[in-house]
């Protein structure tokens, strides 16, 4: 079987027994390989009798034998028995994305941001049954993962399991193999693959049932010497015909040899592409990482030191770039093994500069120095012995650098001797143990040697590294292999050919080969690898004219590529940041806007994916015009949050964004579109795409110019989308038909939970329709109707949905026409109700007899938590019916009564509930014609009471007599944090009775005095007070 992923317990003892740096790194590579602690020769210790229910008997016998055959294979070590959750979970996804096809993996997770697409999941012992009773199972599946993520290691667990009669109980054989033990072979027949891994097949005894329930695994199809062509292969139905191997698996897949056998394919993403789409039943995908996986992961390695877990915890999250790359545990393992081992071997004070690692040629660059044990890099003095060495690294570098750059040209990542000779590689150098620490060598099912690179970036940084070396002393291109070319002459000609093919490779193959080569350029690279990898001094002065070249590559095309982004990357490598500094620092200046050039365009693609102010939103307001959001589509795509207000974007953006939205590799989950300018045409491009659209969960359209038209398309959309929850049309105008179209989607769609409808012209009309909708809706739970033109009618059809209605939680029928006799029908929606939390009937025309009618009705409800009454013209009645309720009441946690006349006699009515209420946490009585007497009463209140925790007082008049009530107040108080006395006409006498109260004070947390006639010096005079008498409260003057 080929490397396994680097489990972390076994890195873990490793790094504990290895007694030098070399040995630690030879580890590390043994781990990576799948070999654990043994070589790969070395006999396995027996096995304990597989945990099979089957008995041997007949055929069975010999399928005993097989399942004892594969435990040896697979090692049956303890750690293959349990696999981690991340392998018996994997995720059911539809097909390749373009992401996945064309580009690197590096790039596939950089662009993700690390995170793999949400999808449902699959256990690892139900991969190959039926997905429901109507369903047959599959028969071609395939496991897709960038390299490290662990598909090999899937392939082990889930064999050895089956071997032990743990998964996969409906197939009598699991018959594995990889492609780098089919690429041993020119020719091969059904019948010889089939006996290479099961020796019995094919006797006359063994019923053909056995081979009719088998399941034959393939695994690593991107290792596969000749690509899969599924268009000019010839169809062969003769098991004992020999034809190419490619030909073999090709016929295989299509069903025409062995069509009773299941087969499972790991590949990368990029190679599973060759198989047509058609042909395969099944697709899944291993997911890497999570944020919390790696740190364990890290702990894992290093469970007796948690100082060092955190260093490099810290060190891993100070670089985006690396964080998103450690969500591949291969890669994430290799990470930690260099940092912690550089950690406990400090720098001395000439590489004390040097430390810590900076970029990803840095990181490798340490790596490179430990895997040589630290040899040859000793500067204080020349000695034969390092000479030696040093001598030794170049001639190493020179072999499998060209091994490595010409494996990476041609695609190519597993070799063997034929391949080997072809290229001129000392075989003997190979086994040294030098080599081995970056070149690993298995045995094959046919005995003959493999070699592959131990991770695919190691092969892209020796590859680079010979390239830099090679370069100063060719005079042919080297991507040529030997062919005619012009000449080509010194280094930085070489670095534009190499930067130059990188662009063109559809693939992106060359896309991290050229941020090595860019990094091997920098200063801090060239101090690091004096002396083994480069000379000292080697390139030295290119760093200018190298990235000037790269910044070149940077054309002005329709879109920011992958490519492009690249270019980024390789000019930080180099240490040459100021283009994507400039640019960033635009992005939190809000000074976007002027920054329109190619690299300015690739500068901002580039922060999408790695700043830390994007990784949660694309703060893009005021800044874009159409041409450069156009350009940036393609990586666009997969940010999380994408805030686009105020950008004048009118209706052919939207078909742009539409197509964006539209697409298979969306993970936008976010969008804000407020304050554009957009209408219906546009509304209905982005309605279209939510046809499709499977990760947009909030959608902002507020304030754009959207009508009925648009709001139908909307609708329309809904009937259908499944993931939107949330859709603001805030100051539209879609008014009393758009309303309609939406209430007709409501019905049947149960997954958008906000709607917000405020100022849109919606009327009596609009609100019938609506109110039919929740009648029978089961998800809404916000619905906004603010700055409408409902009156009573509207609010009665409303309130007798709520009667039926248990899912709404928010309802907002601020600034409308209520007067009190829709109070009565709110009234009485409130005491069938049991759902309802909020209601804002802020700005109304309630007047004391419909606010009564709701006070009553609160004695009663008990779910309600937030009541908004501000400005209905609300006075001492009905604040009185409002404390008799609040003594009642068990729920309500918030009451807004400012700008309400309710008066000292409405003001003392509530303070008499708070001194009984245990509950009430929220308290608005801003301009609400309260005095004295009424602060008085409050501050009685507050000194009994231990919930209240906010208090707003601004606009009245309380004066000296109501601060000094207060005052009182607070120096027993507890509970209060938030106490906001803004113009109140206390004067100076009165804020120092306030500020001398806060010494005897531990729970306020903020205070306004602002406006109260205090003076500049008084006001200096009483903060200083309270910061002394209160350092922990902020106090507003």
């Amino acid at each position: 079987m080929r490397k396994q992923e680097l489990r972390p317990g076994g890195e873990t003892g490793q790094g504990h027994t290895a007694s030098s740096p070399a040995e630690q790194v030879k580890a590390l590579v043994d781990l990576l390989a799948g070999k654990g602690g043994q070589g790969p020769q070395a006999p396995q210790p027996p096995n304990r009798t597989p945990e099979c229910p089957l008995k041997p008997r007949g055929n069975d016998l010999k399928i005993q034998k097989h399942r004892e055959a594969l435990l040896n294979r697979t090692g049956g070590g303890p750690e293959l028995g349990s696999p981690s959750p991340r392998l018996t979970s994997l995720l059911m996804v539809e097909g390749l994305t373009d992401l996945q096809l064309r580009e690197h993996d590096f790039t596939q997770v950089e662009a993700t941001r690390g995170r793999w697409c949400s999808a449902k999941t699959i256990a690892l012992d139900r991969l190959f049954l039926p997905l429901s009773r109507v369903s047959i199972p599959p028969r071609i599946s395939i496991t897709i993962g960038v390299a490290g993520v662990g598909k090999t290691t899937l392939v082990r667990n889930f064999v050895h399991l089956w071997a032990r009669g743990q998964v996969g109980k409906d197939f009598s054989l699991v018959l594995p193999l990889t492609f780098r033990d089919l690429n041993t072979h020119e020719k091969l027949s059904a019948d010889r693959l089939l006996r290479s891994v099961f020796p019995h097949a094919g006797e006359a005894g063994l019923a053909s049932a056995v081979l009719s329930k088998a399941l034959l695994v393939l695994d690593g199809l991107d290792e596969c010497k000749t690509p899969l062509d599924f268009s000019n292969t010839v169809a062969c139905m003769d098991p004992k015909k020999e034809i190419q191997v490619d030909h073999l698996i090709t016929n295989i897949i299509r069903g025409n040899l062995f069509p009773e056998v299941s087969v499972w394919i790991t590949s990368r993403p990029g190679a599973a592409g060759q198989i047509p789409g058609g042909l395969v039943d099944r697709m899944t995908e291993i997911r890497g990482f999570s944020e919390e996986e790696i740190k364990t992961c890290l702990e894992q390695m290093f469970p007796e030191d948690p100082v060092l877990t955190g260093w490099v915890l810290s060190q891993v999250q100070a670089d985006r770039t690396l964080y998103l790359m450690c969500t591949v545990p291969a890669f994430c393992r290799l990470v930690g093994a260099a940092l912690g081992h550089l950690h406990r071997k400090r720098p001395g004070p000439p590489d004390a500069e040097l430390w810590p690692p900076r970029t990803l040629c840095e990181l490798y660059s340490w790596y490179f120095r430990m895997a040589l044990g630290g040899e040859g890099q000793e500067k204080a003095k020349a000695s034969p012995r390092i000479e030696q060495v040093a001598h030794g690294c170049r001639k190493l570098v020179g072999t499998l650098g060209r091994l490595a750059f010409h494996g990476l040209v041609r695609k190519k990542y597993v070799f063997y001797e034929p391949d080997l000779k072809v290229l001129g590689v000392d075989l003997v150098l190979l086994q040294t143990a030098l080599c081995g620490r970056f070149l690993q060598r298995e045995e094959t099912l046919a005995s003959a040697a493999a070699y592959c690179f131990t991770h695919l970036s190691l092969q892209e940084f020796l590859a680079a590294a010979y390239y830099c070396s090679a370069s100063k002393r060719a005079i042919f291109d080297l991507f040529t292999e030997g062919g005619v070319s012009w000449p080509r002459l010194g280094f930085l000609t070489h670095f534009r050919s190499a930067a130059q093919r990188a662009m063109q490779a559809e693939d992106g193959r060359l896309d991290v080969f050229l941020r090595f080569l860019s990094g091997l350029l920098s200063p801090r690279v060239n101090a690091l690898l004096a002396g083994s990898l480069v000379t000292q001094g080697e390139h030295q002065g290119y760093q200018a004219q190298v990235a000037e070249l790269l910044q070149g590559c940077l054309r002005p095309d329709v879109a920011v590529c992958a490519r492009a982004i690249n270019v980024l990357h390789c000019l930080r490598e180099l240490q040459h940041t100021e283009l994507a500094r400039s640019v960033e620092e635009a992005v939190a200046s809000g000074g976007l806007a002027r920054l329109t050039s190619p690299p300015h365009r690739a500068a901002l693609a580039y922060l999408l994916q790695v700043s830390d102010v994007c990784t949660w939103e694309a703060p893009l307001p005021l800044c874009l015009s159409p041409g450069v959001l156009q350009s940036l589509l393609p990586q666009l795509l997969y940010c999380r949050s994408l805030r686009l207000d105020t950008n004048q974007f009118q209706d052919p953006v939207m078909e742009l964004l539409g197509s964006v939205l539209s697409g298979k590799d969306c993970r936008i989950q976010r969008i804000s579109l407020a304050e554009n300018q957009i209408s219906n045409k546009g509304a209905k491009a982005l309605a279209r795409s939510l046809l499709v659209n499977r990760s947009l969960t909030t959608l902002d359209l507020r304030s754009n110019s959207i009508g009925p038209q648009g709001a139908k398309a909307l609708a329309d959309a809904l009937k259908i989308n499944r993931t939107l929850a949330s859709l603001s049309l805030q100051s539209n105008r879609i008014r009393d038909d758009g309303a309609r179209c939406m209430a007709e989607a409501l019905a049947t769609n149960r997954t958008l939970s906000v709607l917000q409808f405020s100022s849109n012209s919606i009327g009596d009309g609009g609100a019938k329709a609506l109110a039919e909708a929740l009648m029978v809706n089961q998800g809404l739970k916000s619905l906004d109707l603010q700055s409408n033109s409902i009156s009573d009618p509207g609010v009665a059809a409303l309130m007798g949905a709520l009667c039926t209605n248990q899912t709404l939680l928010s309802l907002n029928l601020r600034e409308n026409s209520i007067s009190p006799e829709g109070a009565q029908d709110l009234a009485r929606a409130l005491r069938t109700n049991s759902t309802l939390k909020s209601l804002d009937l802020t700005a109304n025309l309630l007047h004391d007899q419909g606010a009564q009618a709701v006070a009553e009705a609160v004695r009663e409800n008990r779910t309600l938590t937030s009541l908004h009454l501000q400005w209905n013209f609300i006075q001492a009645g009905a604040a009185k019916a409002l404390g008799q309720a609040l003594q009642l009441n068990t729920s309500l946690t918030s009451l807004d009564l400012q700008e309400n006349a309710i008066g000292d006699e409405g003001a003392s009515a509530v303070a008499s509930a708070l001194k009984v209420n245990t509950v009430l946490t929220a308290l608005y009585l801003q301009v609400a014609s309260i005095g004295a007497p009424g602060a008085q009463a409050l501050g009685e209140a507050l000194a009994v009471n231990r919930t209240l925790e906010i208090l707003d007082l601004r606009g009245n008049t309380i004066e000296v007599a109501g601060a000094k009530a207060l005052a009182n107040a607070l120096k027993v108080n507890s509970s209060l944090r938030r106490l906001n006395l803004q113009e109140n006409s206390l004067g100076m006498e009165g804020a120092i009775c306030v500020a001398t109260a806060l010494s005897g004070n531990h729970g306020l947390r903020h205070i306004n005095l602002q406006g109260n006639h205090i003076g500049e010096s008084g006001a200096r005079m009483i903060s200083e007070a309270i910061k002394t008498n209160a350092p922990s409260c902020t106090v507003e003057m």
